[in-house]
């Protein structure tokens, strides 16, 4: 008999852990709304649904401002920006690219993202885990080309073209977070021990003390 507890409190431990990201919404829909009371799902408060309108599903996007350090520019469409993708568990954001422009090497922690290219030529790639020999995966993407980056896996797009490129990514969270993996590990705040990075990167100490005087931009 005890053994059978114990395979109930398993399967229901593992349960709650399958319901830990975005949840199935259990209403047609819960509009996120800063307030602080009410109904709190997922991170956010709900909207009165009797007060919900159109515009709190809609927003319009312009193109990004390249003219920064990386040439880049992504712009996010996650719930803070439009609260009517509160529980729904997507997002999406546009990538804009200057000539030779850099999206860093970053991680969403919380979502697989698939791209689809609308303009120029990007060279593409992601790295996998160590337990994989962090294999790198690389592509070049025309038009109309799509590329998946597995959840939580460093990855970066370059503009290899002539011109300026214009991607759109999908994200299977609501909110998937990103870590752009310089800035986490040179701009940290407070700064995280030169001795830590000089080891870990087995550089001379001088190389972390010049890293972390630079300044590292966030095109985020």
């Amino acid at each position: 008999m005890k053994q059978v507890y114990f395979l109930v409190a398993v399967l229901a431990l593992a349960s709650s852990l399958a319901s830990a990201y975005d949840p199935s919404p259990l209403q047609d829909f819960c509009v996120a709304i800063n307030e602080t009371d009410g109904v709190f799902v997922n991170g956010k408060f709900c909207k009165d649904p009797k007060l919900v309108k159109a515009e709190d599903f809609f927003i319009h996007v312009e193109p990004g401002n390249t003219a920064n350090p990386l040439g880049s520019q992504v712009t996010p469409v996650f719930v803070d920006q439009l609260p009517g993708l509160n529980t729904l568990g997507i997002s999406l954001a546009r990538i804009d690219f200057a000539p030779k422009g850099l999206n860093p090497p970053h991680t969403h922690p919380r979502g697989t993202e698939i791209l689809i290219v609308l303009e120029g030529t990007l060279y593409v790639g992601f790295v996998t885990s160590n337990q994989d020999n962090n294999r790198l995966f690389t592509k070049v993407l025309n038009k109309g080309d799509v590329f998946v980056f597995p959840i939580g896996l460093i990855h970066f797009q370059l503009n290899v073209g002539y011109g300026n490129a214009v991607a759109i990514s999908g994200l299977s969270s609501q909110n998937p977070g990103t870590i752009i993996i310089a800035n986490a590990l040179f701009k940290a705040n407070p700064p995280i021990s030169p001795e830590v990075l000089s080891k870990a990167f087995q550089v001379d100490k001088k190389v972390i003390d010049q890293l972390q005087k630079n300044s590292w931009y966030d095109n985020n």
